[in-house]
């Protein structure tokens, strides 16, 4: 038909749908403004969605595809955030192109490449690190996210970024001439800390072993405090005892005087550490180093005293109970005075455990 003249009166709209146009059928006339497909009339609607066997199969493949490729970029673009024994901690900040918006950033903690891996023991430290955080799930516990290579080849283990680490924050602190941290924000991290810890060794049957402040890092203003560092945990038994084989590596300076003797390791050991945590929070000072002598020496006098003088009385000092810095503490600072003299008994057996430590700052509520 010419496309001169009117419309044909079977597509009027004036009027109900001819047969022609109907979706019962196929068309009956070509008059339209265009010519029409035949559809089957046996054919439904549900036909043309994907099968749900299908869908569920995608589904399926999708998950068992594993962690995806994490794209972590080399080491000078991004901003450090701290160091470790043959490790390098850095800020990876992530951006979404379909959000056109930064996500939540993340903690890349990497073997530092100025360090000799010979027997890859920095390597094997990682990938124990990331079992094992890949396993912990608690909220004062930083978070497991990847693990993963860089585009030199190098492990890379992606984990949850905190704010600052207690370590830094005391340095901050002690740098701008403040004294102790304010009784709340002590037992703010006293709380939490416990609280990971209670986990950690009652539900996981695992020692931190190397419990300080560089590795608890505070959020928000101490919103939330969470524990980090994963690399030399131990494994406990029901009673809350380490195994023989197992080494304790730890840190000096916080470590319980059973480490120093070489005497069995109990989940009581993290107690000990913990008590010095908050004694940093009131010293502003890692404890026993005031008695290292850090005054420069000619190259004979080093030689002469290697080993001697102050260095002497600072590792007779370790396992030790640190004295109060000689500050005037109030009332309010008693319940973090018990807890750290209770942490800090020279017998395990008379130290709290986490638990313990809880309830007490429950019943101050």
């Amino acid at each position: 038909m010419s496309s001169d003249g009117p419309p044909p009166t079977c597509c009027s709209s004036d009027g109900p749908p001819p047969t022609c146009c109907s979706s019962d059928g196929p068309p009956t006339c070509c008059s339209c403004d265009g010519p029409r497909m035949s559809v089957d009339p046996q054919i439904k609607m549900a036909e043309f969605k994907t099968p749900v066997t299908k869908r569920i199969i995608s589904v399926l493949k999708k998950e068992n595809m594993g962690t995806p490729q994490i794209l972590i970029p080399p080491s000078p673009c991004m901003r450090q955030l701290g160091y470790g024994t043959g490790v390098n901690v850095y800020l990876l900040e992530r951006f979404s192109p379909m959000r056109g918006c930064y996500k939540s950033p993340w903690a890349v903690k990497k073997r530092n490449s100025k360090v000799v891996d010979k027997d890859g023991e920095f390597t094997k430290r990682l990938s124990f690190e990331a079992e094992v955080l890949k396993r912990l799930n608690h909220p004062n516990i930083i978070g497991y996210r990847s693990y993963t290579y860089n585009k030199e080849g190098t492990r890379c283990l992606a984990m949850e970024s905190g704010d600052e680490s207690l370590a830094d924050i005391i340095e901050t602190r002690q740098d701008d001439g403040l004294g102790p941290f304010p009784c709340l924000q002590i037992l703010k991290v006293a709380r939490d800390i416990s609280s990971a810890l209670i986990y950690l060794h009652d539900e996981m049957h695992l020692l931190h072993g190397d419990l300080k402040s560089a590795n608890i890092l505070i959020k928000n203003n101490f919103d939330t405090v969470k524990l980090c560092d994963f690399g030399v945990t131990l494994k406990l038994n029901e009673n809350g005892v380490a195994s023989e084989d197992e080494c304790y590596v730890g840190t000096e300076c916080w470590s319980a005087p059973e480490v120093i003797a070489c005497d069995a390791i109990t989940h009581k050991t993290d107690m000990f550490s913990f008590g010095l945590v908050l004694w940093e929070m009131l010293s502003l000072n890692p404890p026993h180093m005031d008695k290292l002598d850090f005054s420069e020496a000619t190259s004979e006098e080093k030689t002469d005293t290697s080993d001697g003088g102050k260095d002497e009385e600072f590792y007779k000092a370790l396992g030790t109970r640190p004295a109060l810095p000689d500050v005037v503490l109030g009332d309010d600072y008693l319940p973090v005075l018990e807890i750290f003299y209770a942490c800090t008994e020279a017998d395990h057996a008379r130290r709290p455990s986490a638990k313990q430590v809880l309830h007490v700052l429950d019943c101050l509520k």
